[in-house]
């Protein structure tokens, strides 16, 4: 008979890698930042801080809730509307001072994550 310890199989790099995104995204890594590209808050603000405030918190709402293709198995890639218009999100993956590329995205030890949210005109 097989227990539980032989038919569990450890998590995959990608899998690894999928799960720190997704808490990025959630906002549950204090590490990682949100940008949000000037033309995108344009269309959706009318360019007062508050305006801009709640922009992004529909915004943010809508990446949290956005679902991934099978293009995109690390969940770093995403495309979702809010008020009408299209975006994506984009996760790259730095060292810990944000100056180089990490080299292990799948150790949150010693990789930051920024996210990009912006127009596909604006990638």
């Amino acid at each position: 008979m097989l227990d539980a310890l032989t038919t569990t199989s450890p998590k995959t790099r990608t899998e690894r890698i999928a799960e720190l995104n997704d808490r990025a995204r959630q906002g549950l890594d204090r590490t990682a930042r949100t940008v949000f590209t000037i033309g995108l808050l344009d269309e959706l603000s009318d360019g007062s801080r508050a305006s801009d405030i709640l922009a992004q918190a529909r915004i943010m709402k809508a990446m949290r809730e956005c679902n991934f293709g099978e293009d995109s198995p690390e969940r770093d890639m995403a495309w979702f509307e809010v008020d009408g218009i299209r975006m994506m999100m984009k996760i790259d993956y730095f060292d810990a001072d944000f100056e180089w590329g990490s080299e292990d995205p799948a150790n949150a030890a010693e990789t930051r994550r920024v996210i990009t949210i912006m127009r596909p005109e604006d990638y």
